[in-house]
Formats: structure tokens, sequence, C-alpha cells
């Protein structure tokens, strides 16, 4: 049963899909709440470095290496987009 992907959800999606270079991903069919490492998307480390950049590029949202909650923060599209929402500078 697919969900459907908020506003934010998608344009997350498609950062993902754009700054990872993720040939034959359609941004659309990203399921918000699948994993984005491991089994899910198959992103790496090196993935969530590339992201966290391209996230505070656009957004000016810093994410730290270093932070704990990264887990959770990448957890999924919807998990990483929610964070992004409430933590961009006004």
């Amino acid at each position: 049963m697919s969900q459907v992907q908020s506003v934010a959800e998608h344009e997350m999606a498609e950062l993902i899909v754009t700054s990872l270079n993720l040939e034959g991903v359609d941004p659309a069919f990203i399921e918000p709440e699948a994993p984005l490492f491991g089994t899910g998307l198959g992103l790496d480390s090196i993935d969530a470095l590339e992201l966290a950049l391209e996230i505070s590029k656009r957004h000016g949202v810093q994410l730290r290496s270093d932070d704990e909650d990264n887990r959770q923060i990448f957890a999924s599209l919807r998990s990483l987009a929610a964070y992004v929402q409430t933590h961009r500078p006004a």
C-alpha cells in the first residue's frame, strides 16, 4: 500500500534523487515511510554526507555528522522532510 507524499516530502525526494544522481529513481515513487538506508533506497554514509551538504545549501539547515539523532532524522523521507521543515531558518 503506497502512501502519498506531502509537498515537503516530494521536494525532499526530488532533492535526494538529483543531488545523489539516483538514475532510474522516480522521486514520486519514494515511499515516505520506507528506510532511506539499507533495504529501502539503499543509501550509504557518503550519500548522507552529500545529502546533508545539499540540505544545508538549499534550506539553511545544518545536519552534523556527530548528531546522535541522525539515525532518526535520516530514517525515512518523511522524517527527513519533517526535520528540515521544523529546523529551517524563518
